[in-house]
């Protein structure tokens, strides 16, 4: 099987990449977090399984292309998502 020669990234889907590693990288950290203290554990779980599975679906119905509209709702999904866990936090706290 031949190997092909991928263009390279343009800027605008390196951000949109970065932004998607780093949600993810977020969700994993807290999911460690929920599961050493014992708090939102369901929570956790269910985000990170949302992550992969809308990531990869996107992925691919855009084409790999990671600054297609349906990759970048995607990523604005999951910065709602730590909006409202960051409220949850606040609102705990208090």
């Amino acid at each position: 099987m031949a190997k092909r020669d991928l263009p390279p990234l343009t800027g605008e889907q390196k951000r949109w990449a970065l932004g998607a590693a780093g949600l993810f990288l977020l969700a994993v950290g807290f999911l460690g977090f929920s599961l050493s203290a014992g708090v939102m554990q369901v929570f956790a779980v269910g985000w990170l399984a949302l992550m992969i599975f809308g990531f990869v679906g996107a992925g691919r119905v855009a084409g790999g292309d990671f600054a297609h509209p349906l990759f970048k709702a995607q990523v604005m999904l999951h910065v709602v998502a730590v909006g409202l866990l960051v409220a949850v936090m606040i609102r705990a706290f208090k």
